[in-house]
């Protein structure tokens, strides 16, 4: 208790010292001292009177310091303390990009294999569609998107500010399949129809969050899923690239001709009714205006389209051949085959032409209207 009350005054003479330092000029060191013994004595009790010298006032103080930071610099030690850093901010993400491009214009942005029109091109990306910038070279941007890397020309691709409001406005919730076989249901309960299956791996955008179900399109259809059996993101389109178009042995010169001739509308417009395919279609005009050129003439129904031609087992399929969907009570989509287990389709608004798995959905029927 003794040494604690020495602490305490001596912690308070140092403050007076202080005090006195910039208020009172010191003439007389002696008389300082002396006037410290006498404050410190008469504080301390006559007990204690006879045995606080200088060498006492020395001892209390040095101690009282110890106790405070050591050698008279515990301010300034702890002044000094270091700083913790803080942690590095991780990049700001925006669907997935950190240094965002969007592609500005009306259909699709051809992607190069090098930074000018002389290269081949690699993919394209539809309208709206994002990417990563990787680096620019001459009115040219090097991007990446999906699978696709290469070159775009820089007047046609939102960057910055510009880029990330676009995303803002354009960007869907995409419901991706995390089971081996997604059931989509005509309505959010257990006990409605299976409207069709999704595999795994699939995107489906999503419309409205329901709780346990959303509501998602598939195809310009709108339908349900659990919600226990997707994972859900923010997503823009993707580029899409030419090499996925692979042909298998044996494919006739028209198949391929006829593949190629159907891919070059991709990222075009879907348009319910619609026969134009630069300007819109919907499925089964994407498929009659196809087989038009080629001097075949399929009516404008999906389901009509169906009931031409010879049905062939899935495996057995060849490039033109055309893959049917249906929702649980009829066909009502239809899709071309273009090799490597892929189809080119009118699939809805929001994406327009696009390639998918053929299996994206479980097809129907499979039908060929080509002879070998």
């Amino acid at each position: 208790m003794k040494n604690r009350f020495y602490k305490m005054v001596a912690a308070c003479m140092i403050g007076a010292m202080a005090f006195m330092a910039v208020r009172v000029p010191v003439y007389a060191t002696g008389n300082v001292d002396a006037g410290i013994t006498a404050v410190l004595s008469e504080s301390l009790g006559n007990q204690e009177a006879g045995t606080l010298n200088d060498a006492g006032i020395s001892a209390v103080l040095s101690a009282s310091l110890a106790d405070a930071g050591g050698d008279g610099q515990a301010g300034e030690a702890q002044a000094e303390a270091p700083v913790q850093e803080a942690e590095p901010e991780a990049p700001k993400t925006i669907c997935g990009y950190t240094n965002l491009g969007i592609a500005n214009v009306e259909n699709h942005l051809n992607v190069r294999e090098g930074a000018g029109e002389e290269f081949e091109l690699v993919g394209e990306l539809p309208v709206d569609a994002g990417c990563e910038i990787l680096a620019e070279n001459g009115g040219w941007y090097q991007i990446q998107s999906g699978d696709v890397t290469g070159y775009v020309k820089s007047d046609y691709l939102l960057t910055g500010e510009a880029a990330a409001k676009r995303a803002e406005e354009v960007k869907s919730i995409v419901a991706r399949s995390a089971t081996m076989t997604l059931n989509v249901r005509t309505e959010p309960s257990t006990e409605s129809t299976i409207w069709t299956t999704m595999a795994e791996g699939e995107e489906l955008h999503m419309l409205e969050d329901l709780g346990d179900w959303l509501k998602v399109e598939v195809d310009g259809d709108e339908c349900y899923v659990a919600k226990d059996y997707v994972e859900l993101s923010d997503q823009l389109q993707k580029a899409m690239t030419m090499s996925e178009i692979k042909y298998g042995q044996g494919v006739s010169d028209v198949r391929v001709d006829m593949v190629q001739y159907a891919c070059q509308f991709i990222g075009n417009r879907y348009v319910w009714g619609g026969e134009s395919l630069t300007n819109g279609v919907d499925c089964s005009g994407f498929t009659m205006k196809i087989y038009e050129n080629y001097g075949v003439y399929l009516p404008h129904s999906s389901s009509a389209q169906a009931g031409c031609g010879t049905k062939i087992n899935s495996s057995d399929a060849k490039p033109g051949d055309l893959f049917f969907y249906g929702n649980g009570s009829g066909i009502n989509h239809v899709a071309m085959y273009i090799g490597d287990g892929q189809v080119v389709h009118a699939s809805s608004e929001r994406t327009g032409i696009k390639i998918s798995n053929a299996f994206y959905r479980t097809p129907v029927c499979v039908v060929r209207y080509l002879s070998e």
